[in-house]
């Protein structure tokens, strides 16, 4: 069977951020990790997308944001018409603008730690 898809926007090469511990904490729970950086190749071992609209044709089980609120706004509108199984503004990347325009879209919007919600503390992961 094949494993949940995770979507990390904003991921990170700097290992102290909590971009980079997503990409780590999904990639422990046995998610196949898709990180969006339009400045690397790789991170932490997996291929990095320029962007959503460059991910791989499929269905994705989540995606998870750590982006200021006004990039998440330009970036939620490459999400509309994939399969999106829910959509998860960690703290710092949501605002009752993007949470709207998400939900217009018809994106199932969560709030909250994505990294806690998949049974990992972010702070054990430096």
């Amino acid at each position: 069977m094949k494993p949940p898809t995770v979507v990390v926007v904003g991921a990170s090469t700097n290992r102290q951020k909590y971009g980079n511990r997503a990409v780590r904490a999904y990639a422990r729970e046995g998610y196949d990790v898709l990180p969006v950086n339009p400045h690397a190749e790789t991170i932490e071992g997996h291929r990095a997308y320029r962007s959503l609209a460059d991910l791989p044709p499929g269905s994705i089980h989540r995606v998870t944001f750590y982006v200021p609120p006004a990039v998440g706004l330009q970036l939620i509108e490459q999400l509309a018409g994939k399969k999106v199984g829910e959509v998860w503004l960690n703290p710092g990347a949501e605002s009752p603008e993007l949470v709207a325009r998400a939900e217009a879209l018809g994106l199932p919007v969560k709030i909250g730690c994505s990294i806690l919600d998949v049974g990992v503390d972010p702070n054990q992961l430096d």
